[in-house]
């Protein structure tokens, strides 16, 4: 190849869209066919390999939660820095994008400087040469080595080709991080409604149990009248009296831990909402009952699991960013080749920089080719492959991850439904040997005893349902986290564009 042809080479490999270094191919994750879930005839609510509902949350089947929901999408702070990420992600994109145009400045300057032509005159003795010569020419001389002021106006470009794709390969890596902050977003999106579900589940359970507690203390409270009625009569020991009272105050000492779970629950979801502690309580405080668990709960398939988690969509993100560097690394080995030039005017006098015979410019290429760098540009490679190696297994570790989360889910929640159905026959049985006791006490054929220790195993019992069955919802809400559902309806919504502090308002 002659060097006349080197730049028509050149530019034919740039035209053509080369890019150096690999290009980014989707994975395909290792995944089985099914969830290992044996599932259970004895519980109601059972898993299905649909696809999931993208808006879970309807599934409790609450007016309320729904507006909960939504209105926390709107306020919530810690969404809202997810959002401004990527506004600052697209920037990076365009400031990569950039380098494609040729970069212009413009600059004006005025100037005093001794250019030293007195001192160059005097080593070649020209002064002693020209003792005889033309008054007129000595005078000139000496006009010449006298500080003159000079003034500037020009304009410079600069555009390095992108022969290696160097700059296709930024672009490239800006946009893979741009995905990242988006799914970053999405995974926010998830985890908040998440958390704002189970704050909601954790009120309306602590109402829930609060309302049971205030049962079992009545019934207690009848108990205790009765004791104290046939102590009256002398068919009761003061003893039976004590017992009962006791009894009563054990129950009212259990009922502020939960009455405290209620204000907590309801300062996290104001929390949630971009709200001040307190500021939902007029709405929240009206209690509701729990909400039934829904009789199927589509799970899909675990094949559909990485293109739905937005933490493994984050790792492929980081991924293709990590390979589009290499690319970036690769073509800082090969020569690059820029264009400059630059024209203006300069003068010593102001009048004439208009003039056109006060012009200068400057145009052409330039050749820059790495010959010895000391090792750093090849182990700037060497480091961009280390780093796609280790982004590659970080996306197969986040892939295990999200399988291991969704089973542990599922396993969490058959148990606490298992534990739910045997609370309910335990709850049956210790509710039918309390009528028994209390009947018989009545009647004289059992000892107060009796009575007193089927309440007490009657109210655990009740205490214990109740909380089998918020558990049993909360690990309903911890199932659809980690299947990873919930962002896909705002996926082409556009979320509020939140200002940053201190911001002029925009006309």
């Amino acid at each position: 190849m002659t060097w006349c042809r080197f730049p028509v080479t050149l530019l034919s490999l740039w035209l053509a869209g080369c890019a150096v270094g690999p290009d980014y191919q989707a994975p395909k994750p290792q995944t089985p066919a099914r969830w290992n879930d044996a599932g259970d005839n004895e519980v109601k609510s059972r898993t299905s390999s649909q696809a999931i509902n993208p808006r879970w949350w309807t599934t409790f089947q609450s007016p309320q939660l729904n507006s909960l929901i939504e209105r926390a999408i709107a306020g919530n702070l810690s969404l809202q820095q997810t959002v401004l990420r990527i506004a600052g992600a697209r920037e990076q994109i365009n400031q990569a994008g950039g380098a494609f145009l040729p970069a212009v400045n413009g600059s004006l300057k005025a100037t005093r400087q001794q250019l030293g032509i007195e001192g160059e005159l005097k080593s070649h003795d020209v002064y002693g040469q020209l003792d005889n010569a033309d008054p007129a020419i000595s005078g000139a001389l000496g006009a010449l080595t006298q500080p003159v002021n000079l003034y500037q106006g020009s304009f410079d470009a600069q555009w390095e080709l992108d022969l290696w794709g160097k700059v296709r390969r930024q672009v490239e890596a800006a946009s893979a991080q741009q995905q990242q902050a988006i799914e970053q977003r999405n995974d926010a999106l998830v985890s908040l409604e998440a958390e704002v579900a189970r704050a909601w589940l954790q009120l309306r359970g602590a109402q829930s149990i609060i309302r049971t507690m205030k049962t079992q203390i009545d019934s207690a409270e009848q108990t205790f009248t009765l004791t104290e009625n046939r102590q009256k009569g002398g068919l009761s020991p003061q003893l039976d009296v004590e017992n009962a009272r006791a009894q009563i105050g054990n129950l009212e000492a259990q009922l502020p831990q939960y009455e405290a779970q209620e204000r907590q629950a309801m300062n996290a979801l104001a929390v949630l909402l971009g709200k001040a502690p307190g500021a939902l309580d007029s709405e929240l405080q009206n209690t509701q009952p729990l909400p039934a668990l829904p009789d199927i709960v589509p799970t899909g398939i675990p094949s559909t699991l990485a293109r739905r988690r937005p933490d493994v969509r984050e790792a492929e993100a980081s991924l293709h960013a990590a390979t589009a560097q290499i690319g970036v690394s690769v073509a800082q080995l090969f020569p690059s080749l820029s264009l400059s030039g630059q024209f203006g005017l300069r003068n010593s006098e102001t009048n004439w920089l208009t003039d056109w015979s006060s012009h200068f410019y400057s145009v052409g290429p330039q050749v820059s080719i790495p010959i010895f760098q000391g090792g750093r540009l090849v182990s700037s490679v060497k480091l961009a492959r280390a780093q796609q190696g280790a982004a590659v297994l970080n996306y197969r570790q986040t892939i295990l991850s999200a399988l291991g989360d969704v089973e542990n889910a599922l396993v969490s929640y058959r148990a606490d439904q298992q534990r739910e159905a045997g609370l309910d026959k335990t709850l049956s049985a210790l509710q039918n040997a309390f009528s028994l006791a209390n009947n018989s006490y009545r009647q004289g054929i059992a000892s107060f005893i009796d009575v007193l220790d089927a309440q007490r195993q009657l109210a655990q019992a009740s205490q214990q349902r109740e909380q089998a069955r918020v558990q049993s919802s909360l690990d309903l809400v911890a199932l659809y986290k980690a299947l990873g559902g919930g962002w896909e309806p705002y996926q082409n919504v556009q979320l509020p564009d939140y200002k940053v502090f201190g911001e002029a308002p925009r006309g």
